[in-house]
């Protein structure tokens, strides 16, 4: 007995110790100030209105008149402290609101359930990522600006308690209430985010408030429905559900929200619900944890407390156990009457009532209510759906998608050359964002059946499968689970192919899988919204990290806390201007200039995109294929580039053979190829040629040599309209050039005259030559050595010659309507002509491809030779091609590349760097590169349909306009 005596009195003197320790959260700066205010207003107050600010009272900005009038008269008529609102839309929240607060002689205190942001109520706001999502973050800086932000939105729609952060630990991972909701199951977790959640909203201005005391994490009931049992021993409570409490109240938490649960360690009453109970709420949470702020109930109208007595008699249990204000009673009448009563026959004293008004009054005045300014309506709706929110999150889930398992370090996906990719979608909500993402990086098909052997079946011409799990996003409750067929389909397809498994979905999920042997790779992306989707897909070729780890245990397969961090491969992302130091409203500048381009007939379509920093930034489309047409620009779309296929195709594969010594910018015309020893030709050095500084004419008009002379059509002599082993070179559809036409080309170059004078004069003759050169060098054919050296690895997939044969006719745009050679639509054949009659391809021309493609080459070149965890070039090979060797001659031109212009005109905005390189093409493409400011540029257009014309595009400077405009739009 002595012993016992002896614990309790330590127990007791240990919570005195901490109650005189811990601040009361509710106090200001000017205290005395706030002290006038609540005690002068104390003073003035009739019982019934003290007792009246004890309540918050549920409204929904959806209601109807009949509801609304019913809130009306409770606020006249009991004049209650606060409201706490549900469903509606935020213009018609504020203007309710403003209404309400207007009839309230004592400002009215607004509190909102907003845990991931505004649209846990409110149609119109912004979702922000769940708490399971968060919890797998490391960085919790982030946390801190996502309480910062929900509270920021909160604040500007009149808010003044965010009944959040939850920090309830979920233990169980059957929880039907919480799961999704909470941090995680691991108590410094938890208690570490909440922390940080907190911190940032009440930084904002906002009260922030812990829910659901004594907690609600390993429950498998829903106290909504029923009274769920906690059925720990108190040391075990005190030491994981009480843990985060602890820490939050040390750190000046506003408020508490207790739960109705039934706990028999700490309420020895049988069936006693938590929330009305002295033991808990006064005993433990204001005496031992010390706490002075605001202590709500849970909802009175929940089944786990409504079940508990008659109407009014919890109101005053509630009060009683320690509760400052009653949420949601059942009937505020029948409840602040029973208060009064008790308090006139004595079972509740004036010290006590004024010690929870007096709170709420606090409360008031910290969020300024004693100088209350009702809601602007002016931008509301803008200002709760912001930039800076998308920006965010993007942060958060790059931060949190956890992979699992990776099996081989399969993750992030290299040498794509080797790889023939399928998607899977299971689940019932869309994965179109994910496939969407996944295909601009490698050719992905997606696989549909109904029927198991079929898929097996459509699954055979494929060695990696990318399964997507995907079920709703529109709330944290809704269902997660694999169904029992899925689970079979999963089991077939892992057991016969490498599998990487996405889960859309909370991690729990994955515990209904027996076996994960089978599974190469496993992430976990926790929610199914359009962004992580985007950016797991990114993660799975790593164009960007993976950082997360699991907030919860996942059954016997993964425990908590794990995750495998894998670098980025500096593979392209996608993201948000801002992130990358571009203002995004300055960047829409192109948006006009692009469509006056359009709309002026300059050219029926454009693709644009602009990247910086490895990341794209702008992707957009403007105009049709065609002016009468019906089809408009998409994204994967491609254009036939022209001219930009020298240094997409031939430089790179040239840049390669002076690394390998095979060549030297030094090397002549003589050394690479025999035949021009005996030429005037055979002193040109590759130096001088690739930078169109020796003395070559610009073009020949092969074509025109095989025309009748009379008709001026393809003369019989040189084509016939069906192939055959002596006419196999298809110059276009059903028209083919005789076979040894080809010998023909280099013979005429070869032998054709040379300028007067040696000055820039921009030539075609460089890549005719090279591309004899390097396709004798390794006996193949141009188009396949770009394709095996470059465009698989790189994952370039929508880039190649001769699109005809493999892609629809919908995707490619054509280039014109030809009236003076080939006499039809040009579409899905190179318009170049020369290119036309080498079989489609050309060492000039030849190359079709679409702007995210364009891109990813000019990014390798960016990236000094290096894309996608691959070394394509060394740093100084680009370097070295990438000089100005002539500009004292005043020519601009690097090897290859295109540089800025000299002087005034030239092929650059002139707002430039001079390290910046690219080049144009005759059909109206555009791609520029900036080392300095790490832009990557691309236009992509074909002006020349129906007709080449005049070239507006030039004329006009559209392409130089928005380069400008990007520069613009550069703020760090």
């Amino acid at each position: 007995m002595r012993q016992i005596t002896i614990i309790f009195i330590a127990l007791f003197s240990f919570a005195l110790s901490v109650a005189q320790t811990t601040k009361n959260p509710l106090l200001t700066s000017d205290y005395a100030a706030q002290k006038k205010w609540v005690d002068s207003l104390y003073a003035s107050m009739t019982l019934e209105e003290k007792v009246g600010q004890l309540y918050m009272v549920q409204v929904m900005s959806n209601q109807d008149q009949a509801t609304k009038n019913k809130v009306i008269k409770t606020i006249k008529e009991h004049k209650i402290g606060g409201i706490i609102y549900s469903n509606g839309g935020p213009v018609r929240q504020a203007k309710l609101n403003n209404e309400l607060q207007a009839l309230s002689n004592i400002p009215l205190l607004i509190g909102m359930d907003a845990e991931w942001g505004l649209s846990m109520r409110l149609d119109s706001t912004y979702a922000f990522p769940w708490n399971m999502t968060l919890g797998a973050i490391k960085d919790n800086k982030l946390i801190e600006q996502t309480g910062r932000q929900i509270g920021e939105h909160c604040k500007r729609l009149g808010v003044h308690f965010n009944f959040a952060p939850v920090v309830d630990i979920n233990t169980n991972p059957k929880n039907p209430i919480i799961g999704n909701r909470s941090f995680g199951e691991d108590r410094d977790n938890v208690t570490e985010k909440a922390s940080f959640f907190m911190k940032g909203m009440q930084d904002a201005g906002v009260l922030a408030n812990a829910k659901h005391f004594p907690g609600h994490g390993d429950t498998d009931q829903d106290s909504h429905l029923t009274l769920p049992t906690i059925s720990f021993n108190e040391k075990r409570i005190d030491s994981i559900e009480l843990y985060p409490y602890k820490k939050l109240i040390h750190e000046g938490l506003s408020s508490v929200m207790v739960a109705h649960l039934n706990v028999p360690s700490l309420e020895p009453r049988d069936g006693y619900p938590s929330s009305l109970s002295k033991h808990i709420v006064t005993d433990i949470l204001k005496e031992r944890l010390g706490f002075k702020g605001l202590i709500f109930t849970d909802a009175l109208t929940m089944k786990g407390a409504a079940n508990f007595s008659q109407t009014g008699d919890i109101d005053l249990a509630a009060f009683q156990a320690g509760n400052d204000v009653m949420l949601m009673s059942e009937d505020v009448g029948v409840g602040v009457a029973k208060i009064i009563e008790a308090y006139k026959i004595g079972k509740i004293s004036e010290s006590r009532l004024e010690h929870s008004v007096k709170k709420v009054l606090q409360a008031k005045y910290k969020v300024g209510l004693n100088k209350y300014k009702p809601v602007k309506l002016y931008n509301l709706s803008k200002d709760l759906l912001r930039l800076k929110d998308d920006i965010l999150y993007e942060e958060l889930l790059e931060n949190a998608i956890t992979v699992v398992k990776n099996k081989n370090n399969l993750l992030p996906l290299q040498r794509l050359e080797t790889k023939t990719f399928a998607y899977v979608k299971l689940g019932d909500d869309s994965g179109s964002a994910f496939l969407d993402e996944l295909r601009k990086y490698a050719k992905v098909h997606e696989i549909q059946s109904d029927n198991l052997y079929t898929l097996m079946s459509s699954l055979k011409a494929y060695n990696t499968v990318i399964v997507g799990f995907h079920r709703s996003n529109d709330n944290p409750w809704k269902s997660y689970k694999f169904s029992n067929k899925e689970l079979v389909w999963l089991h077939e397809i892992a057991q016969n192919h490498t599998v990487i498994l996405d889960a859309f979905v909370k991690p729990y999920a994955l515990s209904s899988l027996k076996s994960l042997e089978n599974f190469e790779s496993i992430v976990v992306s926790y929610q199914n919204s359009e962004i992580a989707q985007r950016k797991s897909a990114q993660l799975i070729f790593g164009a960007i990290p993976s950082k997360g780890n699991l907030p919860v245990s996942i059954g016997n397969h993964f425990k908590v806390g794990e995750g495998i961090h894998n670098n980025e491969l500096k593979r392209l992302g996608y993201t948000i201007p801002e992130r990358v130091g571009v203002n995004s409203e300055k960047l829409k500048k192109i948006d006009s200039v692009a469509q006056v381009a359009v709309d002026k007939m300059m050219t029926p379509g454009i693709q644009l995109l602009v990247a910086r920093k490895g990341k794209v930034i702008y992707n957009k489309n403007f105009g049709k294929h065609t002016y009468n047409g019906k089809e408009k620009v998409a994204f994967d779309d491609i254009y036939d580039v022209a001219s930009l296929t020298k240094i997409l195709a031939t430089l790179p594969l040239l840049m390669e053979l002076e690394e390998q010594g095979i060549v030297s910018l030094n090397s002549k015309l003589s050394d690479i190829l025999p035949e021009y020893r005996n030429s005037n030709k055979s002193h040109i050095t590759l130096k001088s040629m690739l930078s169109h500084y020796a003395r070559l004419r610009p073009w020949e008009p092969f074509y025109y040599h095989t025309l009748d002379t009379i008709t001026k059509r393809p003369s019989k002599k040189y084509y016939r309209n069906k192939r055959s082993n002596n006419f196999n070179i298809e110059v276009t559809k059903n028209l083919f050039l005789r076979t040894d036409y080809q010998d023909s080309i280099p013979e005429i170059i070869k032998n054709s005259e040379l300028l007067e004078s040696q000055r820039y004069r921009y030539s075609d003759f460089p890549y005719y030559i090279l591309k004899k050169f390097i396709e004798q060098h390794y006996d193949r054919r141009l188009d396949e050595l770009a394709q095996s050296h470059f465009y698989e690895p790189l994952g370039a997939n929508y880039t190649l010659y001769n699109p005809y044969y493999k892609i629809s006719s919908k995707k490619i745009v054509p280039t014109e309507m030809d009236d003076y050679y080939r006499y039809q639509k040009i579409h899905g054949y190179v318009h170049d002509m020369g290119a036309a009659m080498q079989d489609g391809v050309g060492g000039h021309a030849g190359v079709f491809s679409n702007a995210n493609d364009v891109a990813k080459i000019m990014q390798m070149y960016l990236q000094k030779g290096y894309y996608g965890g691959k070394r394509y070039l060394k740093p100084e090979t680009i370097d070295k091609f990438n000089t100005c060797y002539y500009c004292d001659n005043n020519n601009r031109r690097g090897i290859g590349f295109d540089k800025p212009q000299l002087g005034d005109d030239g092929p650059t905005c002139g707002c430039i760097s001079m390290t910046s390189f690219g080049h144009s093409g005759f059909t109206g493409t555009y791609t520029w590169a900036d080392p300095e400011e790490e832009i990557v540029y691309v236009f992509l257009a074909n002006r020349t349909f129906p007709h080449a014309g005049k070239n507006l595009l030039l004329r006009e400077n559209i392409r130089t306009e928005i380069q400008r405009l990007i520069y613009e739009a550069i703020e760090n």
